[in-house]
């Protein structure tokens, strides 16, 4: 009864959920203290205080007609909010109508995605990348095309991307700070990626859409800040959730914010909001639509990130691994200690380690580390990182 597309994505599915289900037979043979599971994004932070409060706000208030349907695109007044401060971080003129309020940042992706793509249409993915991207263009019948990873520093590489482009291509995704590897974009980088769309769309006469996943924006250590897409962009869409910034990630609420300086913008705005009720959607969640514009200016703790950050690599260096310093998100993605990724993650395994193998996010001899897990289970960590080093210096 499957269907045989599905069948073969299934077989191909993603590593990241894959050893979090190994991780559930983990500890129930050895007890949860004693597996050291880094393999989900899943914050085990609470929400902020601004959060609970506007919740039970909400719900133990009258508030007639919350759990209705409202416009496919959101609340108005939640779509405002949000509009005003995108505008005043961009210093566009972004009102509610370049608002559209999506179930999540994946949702918000794939209604994306689904409003611009025609059959065969391509979306440039820098190496490593979020591996349901390959999914999300796969429902718009869209192709990857994947820029190899520049491992120095795992900024794009302008060469590879420049060779990448062709007529068929209509859409890039940045995702900064980037999953797995943490690095942020450099305003330099994404400006030079700006001239070279301008190029290609002068010579192809073309519009590629630069489509900016978002969801760690606000998780940013030393200082470091994420420069504008929308600034630097002019066909550009930012897509933004709160399940990473406010710790919501089962709440599936986010939004995407259209650049006005888009040509027709009002016609491909009206495009995302009628895919966003025909792929099933409707609407995003109507409580956490309130609950969320209420707690823009709230933050998740990032000290408490960056001091997990620092002890999980400074320990991964003392004890001969290799990475690049993660600049925001919650995860590190150090070289693994043999060219075989996935093997070395079946090796992991004996010691109750849970990481997720590099070739997952088109970046092979690398494996990710979510490290938005309790700071006593990193602690307690170390000795199995050690013994599977000592493992491989034999």
């Amino acid at each position: 009864m499957l269907s045989q597309g599905v069948y073969n994505k299934i077989n191909k599915s993603s590593w990241i959920r894959a050893m979090f289900e190994e991780g559930a037979k983990l500890r129930e043979i050895h007890g949860a203290e004693n597996v050291y599971d880094f393999s989900l994004g899943n914050p085990d932070y609470e929400p902020p205080a601004e959060v609970k409060n506007a919740i039970k706000k909400y719900v133990l208030g009258e508030y007639p007609g919350l759990h209705r349907y409202m416009s496919n695109a959101g609340y108005p007044d939640v779509r405002e909010k949000i509009a005003k401060k995108t505008s005043e971080e961009s210093g566009l003129p972004i009102t509610q109508n370049h608002i559209i309020m999506t179930c999540g940042a994946a949702g918000g992706l794939n209604v994306v995605l689904k409003s611009i793509l025609n059959p065969e249409d391509e979306v440039i993915l820098f190496a490593p990348f979020f591996v349901e991207y390959l999914f999300y263009i796969d429902n718009s019948n869209g192709k990857p095309v994947i820029v190899p990873a520049n491992t120095q520093t795992f900024e794009p590489s302008l060469e590879l991307l420049a060779q990448s482009i062709t007529p068929k291509c209509k859409a890039i995704i940045i995702n900064s700070p980037n999953n797995p590897s943490g690095v942020i974009y450099s305003e330099e980088t994404l400006k030079k990626i700006a001239a070279i769309l301008e190029a290609k769309e002068k010579e192809f006469n073309t519009q590629i859409l630069v489509i900016a996943d978002e969801p760690y924006s606000k998780i940013v250590y030393d200082g470091a800040e994420v420069p504008n897409i929308l600034k630097i962009f002019k066909n550009s869409a930012v897509v933004n959730s709160f399940s990473k910034s406010l710790a919501l990630p089962g709440e599936r609420v986010g939004y995407i914010a259209v650049s006005p300086n888009i040509d027709d913008v009002d016609l491909l705005v009206n495009g995302m909001i009628f895919c966003n009720r025909t792929l099933g959607f409707v609407n995003a969640p109507s409580l956490f639509q309130k609950v969320i514009a209420d707690s823009l200016d709230a933050k998740v703790d990032t000290d408490e990130y960056k001091k997990r950050r620092d002890f999980l690599y400074n320990n991964l260096i003392e004890l001969g691994y290799t990475c690049v310093k993660p600049q925001g998100a919650f995860y590190l993605f150090p070289q693994s200690l043999i060219p075989d990724d996935i093997e070395f993650a079946k090796h992991a395994l004996k010691y109750n380690l849970l990481i997720v193998p590099g070739s997952g996010f088109g970046c092979p001899g690398y494996f990710r580390l979510a490290y938005c897990v309790n700071f006593n289970s990193i602690k307690n960590s170390i000795p199995a990182f050690k013994a599977l080093a000592e493992e491989f210096k034999k």
